[in-house]
């Protein structure tokens, strides 16, 4: 016979727990009557398991590492993709790839729209973070019926590739998708990730007539700017003694730059996170964090190499000697690398909370280029920039709420930005509800996106330019090259003699950076029992709640952790600007590198340049002329309102 569908000696057996459960608690009632006790034991049984789940966690990151690393081409996109292009096949061959997105169930692409090009940042990790997941600018963008394509690259770079013949390759790229989309009148919009941004600036500059609208998301292009007090990043070359170190890193690589480096580079700079917030996050939350958590370790972790060629030419020519936002940059075949060449609208995408790419970082080169807002219009050239508030450097190009957002209105509304007249706008994207909007203009949607003319003035406010701050950076520039010359003179000979390839790799496999992935995974064997152990605590797991008074301890011990690394980071930041600024700012060294103490500009400024003055104003009459004989009218009668007055709002229908 059975009882509720139990066998009668199951119902036993449950009836004696119950009941010997219940006099347990009458017990503990009695002896613990505050419940100290038992929330003490509560608390333990919790932190036992969650540390379990939390060592099983890492060992499947590590698992996810070791399989991707394993991988001939590995990447992170979140969307079936097939190879259009081998960068391998050209005739200066290099490890980039063009690759057409192939849209998910459900959604379908139109195409006689423009083609949308998202182009990853080759800055340590590998590709796919611009499509890392459906709330992405691929994911976005496909929504939205556009033709996509991803360019991304190998793990290992082509002996002997360049970053010119990598920007030769993104435009050999372009132009096979404007032949694959002949029948479309607009050139691709094409978007630039952190370190793809300066790249995709410079093949615009270049070969200008490939490009459509060029939207720039976190990418540094005038690498001394900044705000004193904050995102000492700029510092790290003055600090270092200049680029010899890199050279040093790329010899010990028998050539290559391992990108674990760059990513302690960034890891450094947020000690608190790197050290406790990100895994204390895990381990607080180990019941709904570990999806999340790994999705992003397995971007974060799948480091990539670099060229030391490469590495050396990015750093001792814009890291360090600023060369690309005031055109001092040439090719191999003498072409000059100017940004006002650029013809397509330029949307830089840029955060307050961003320490990698702060807006003067982001924004500097429109003031180093030109004098003022009439210079820009005289040039032809429209530039649109949106700061947000508050996001991190990630956050521009991974979040979710500004994919959704910000990086949504950019894609809707990127038809209307490309017939702006020349000029400098800032866009906000503001909620409908919250604007006031619907009253003014009929919009639908949930956010408006926002035009307001700018002047040159209004960037100096954002970059807050400091000419002794110019003077060190100069400075630091000519020391680079000093020290960099001594070590190839004294040093990379004998060097380059006894690195092997072999001793390379062993160099690079034992980074601290990769050695924490390969420790916790399952080729360690005392990793052996945590998934046994874990499967058998989430079968029966005793979560404790958050009003347990030792785990609002717990909380209350984790902030105090993270406040004292703050704090660390902040006494380190400012004692390092304050070296910076007192070793880089004495005369005599500034002397002693040929720099002089004439104060005058330790660099060109294109913009107030004579030759150029006058061809300003030579526009400037051209214009006046054509507008006197009616040749000058705004292109479209929806800007109207741009042309005469000082805002506009358009929301996509």
């Amino acid at each position: 016979m059975a009882l509720n569908g139990l066998h009668p000696n199951d119902y036993r057996e449950n009836r004696m727990l119950a009941a010997y459960n219940a006099l347990t608690n009458t017990a503990l009632s009695i002896f613990d009557p505050l419940g100290f006790g038992r929330s003490a034991m509560d608390y333990w049984r919790d932190t036992v398991e969650r540390q379990v789940l939390f060592l099983d966690v890492m060992r499947e990151r590590g698992n996810q590492y070791l399989e991707h690393m394993e991988q001939t081409k590995p990447n992170v996109l979140g969307f079936e993709s097939e190879l259009i292009m081998d960068g391998r096949d050209l005739p200066r061959p290099v490890n980039y790839e063009l690759m057409r997105i192939l849209p998910p169930a459900g959604v379908e692409i139109d195409p006689d729209m423009r083609p949308f090009v998202v182009v990853d940042p080759r800055a340590g990790h590998g590709p796919g973070i611009g499509g890392f997941k459906p709330d992405s600018e691929l994911g976005v963008a496909l929504r939205a019926g556009h033709p996509c394509y991803f360019i991304g690259f190998l793990p290992f770079p082509v002996p002997g590739q360049t970053v010119e013949d990598v920007v030769d390759a993104e435009i050999a790229f372009l132009w096979e998708v404007i032949a694959r989309h002949d029948h479309v009148t607009e050139k691709p919009m094409v978007v630039g990730n952190c370190q793809a941004g300066w790249q995709i600036m410079m093949a615009a500059a270049l070969e200008p007539d490939c490009f459509g609208p060029i939207l720039i998301a976190g990418a540094p292009l005038s690498y001394w700017a900044g705000e004193r007090g904050k995102a000492p990043m700029r510092y790290a070359g003055g600090m270092n003694g200049g680029s010899w170190s890199t050279a040093l890193a790329g010899d010990l690589g028998a050539g290559l730059f391992d990108g674990a480096l760059l990513v302690q580079n960034f890891e450094k700079l947020n000690p608190a996170n790197t050290l406790w917030t990100k895994q204390y996050r895990l381990y607080a939350n180990i019941d709904s964090e570990a999806e999340r958590y790994l999705q992003f370790e397995r971007w974060w972790g799948g480091h990539v190499v670099l060229g030391a060629e490469e590495i050396q030419y990015i750093v001792d020519n814009l890291f360090i000697g600023n060369r690309l936002s005031n055109a001092r940059l040439t090719t191999r075949d003498g072409r000059r690398i100017d940004l006002r060449n650029v013809r397509s609208p330029i949307v830089v995408f840029c955060s307050k909370g961003d320490d990698i790419t702060p807006p003067p970082q982001a924004l500097g080169w429109i003031s180093d280029l030109y004098g003022d807002s009439d210079d820009i219009i005289a040039n032809g050239q429209t530039i649109v920039y949106c700061q947000h508030d508050t996001t991190g450097h990630l956050g521009i190009f991974v979040s979710g709420s500004v994919s959704r957002k910000e990086h949504a209105e950019f894609t809707a509304n990127m038809d209307y930005i490309d017939v702006l007249p020349p000029g400098l706008y800032e866009t906000t994207v503001t909620e409908t509800a919250s604007s006031g909007a619907a009253e003014a203009v009929h919009v639908d949607g949930d956010y408006l996106l926002e035009f307001s003319k700018r002047g040159i003035e209004d960037i100096n406010a954002i970059v807050k330019p400091h000419a002794e701050d110019e003077r060190r950076f100069a400075t630091v520039a000519r020391v680079s090259e000093i020290n960099l010359g001594i070590y190839q003179m004294l040093v990379q000979p004998w060097l380059r003699a006894v690195m092997t390839p072999s001793a390379a790799r062993w160099i690079r496999r034992m980074h601290p950076i990769r050695l924490g992935y390969k420790l916790f995974s399952d080729r360690n064997p005392l990793m052996v029992p945590i998934p046994v152990l874990s499967e058998r605590i989430k079968a029966d797991r005793h979560q404790v709640g958050a009003d347990n008074p030792f785990r609002q301890m717990e909380f209350t011990l984790s902030d105090q952790v993270e406040a004292s690394l703050e704090a660390y980071q902040q006494v380190r930041d400012q004692s390092t600007e304050r070296v910076f600024q007192e070793v880089y700012g004495q005369r005599w060294l500034q002397t002693m590198v040929g720099l002089g103490v004439d104060g005058e500009p330790v660099r060109r400024r294109p913009g107030i340049e004579p030759e150029h003055q006058r061809f300003v104003a030579s526009r400037k009459a051209e214009l006046k002329e054509r507008v006197d004989h009616g040749g000058g009218r705004c292109r479209g009668d929806a800007l109207d309102d741009l042309c005469s007055g000082r805002r506009s709002r358009h929301r996509r229908a």
